[in-house]
């Protein structure tokens, strides 16, 4: 009982770490150490590699691995300002190939995900690269999408979305796909693509718990309207 009070605590004192996060985007996250410049680390560190280390300022995932009493949490920072954090075919195959990292890395406690762009978590797809593509580049980019967030709800450790700004389409099922949430009273959350009557494409209907009451969220969903931080709980 003891050794689960405690988890418990250590818990709750991430999701803390995570709201603060979510409340401004200036946060400067404990036990980060300054950025490595001119390419010295690797988006995804291997195992050899030590804890504090962090992506290029370039990089539209940005990985940090947090130090001192914070040891253990993982910050994946979508970096895609220009975008607004649109889900592309890169970034996609860059959480990909994160989360794969993270499921083996034995060192690592908790994941959290927040934006590194403020005022927006994520804006869904990028709907001007999927324009380009060939219908069976749709099929295969929707399918990406699913199995990259089905991914991360697979994760073995406790995951937090930090949501600050908004979350739409698919950035709201990557935030659905985690185990807690955490919004500032800015965010703004909605599955726009019903509106067009779109099923979402990593199916979220499976996953409104948590966000919201069920009854709340659901009504939301297929009323085609959107939730604020402050509603979401």
């Amino acid at each position: 009982m003891a050794a689960a009070l405690r988890g418990l605590g250590l818990l709750q004192g991430r999701v803390r770490l995570a709201a603060a996060a979510a409340a401004t985007s200036s946060f400067r996250w404990p036990g980060q150490r300054a950025p490595v410049r001119g390419g010295a680390a690797a988006a995804v560190p291997s195992a050899g590699k030590s804890y504090g280390s962090e992506a290029k300022e370039e990089e539209e995932l940005r990985i940090r691995y947090l130090d001192d009493e914070h040891k253990g949490i993982v910050v994946l920072g979508l970096n895609r300002s220009h975008a607004k954090n649109a889900l592309s075919k890169n970034l996609l195959k860059m959480m990909s190939k994160a989360v794969d990292a993270l499921k083996s890395d034995k060192k690592v406690r908790t994941v959290i995900f927040r934006s590194e762009v403020p005022g927006i978590f994520c804006a869904g797809a990028d709907l001007k690269e999927r324009a380009k593509m060939h219908s069976s580049e749709v099929s295969s980019f929707v399918s990406k999408t699913r199995a990259t967030i089905n991914e991360m709800a697979n994760l073995p450790v406790p995951t937090i979305a930090a949501i600050d700004g908004a979350a739409l389409g698919g950035g709201l099922e990557l935030a659905l796909a985690c185990d807690i949430r955490v919004a500032a009273s800015s965010a703004k959350m909605g599955l726009v693509e019903t509106k067009l009557a779109i099923i979402p494409g990593a199916d979220s209907r499976a996953r409104p718990t948590g966000i919201t009451a069920m009854t709340a969220f659901t009504q939301q969903l297929y009323a085609q309207t959107s939730c604020s931080g402050c509603e979401g709980g």
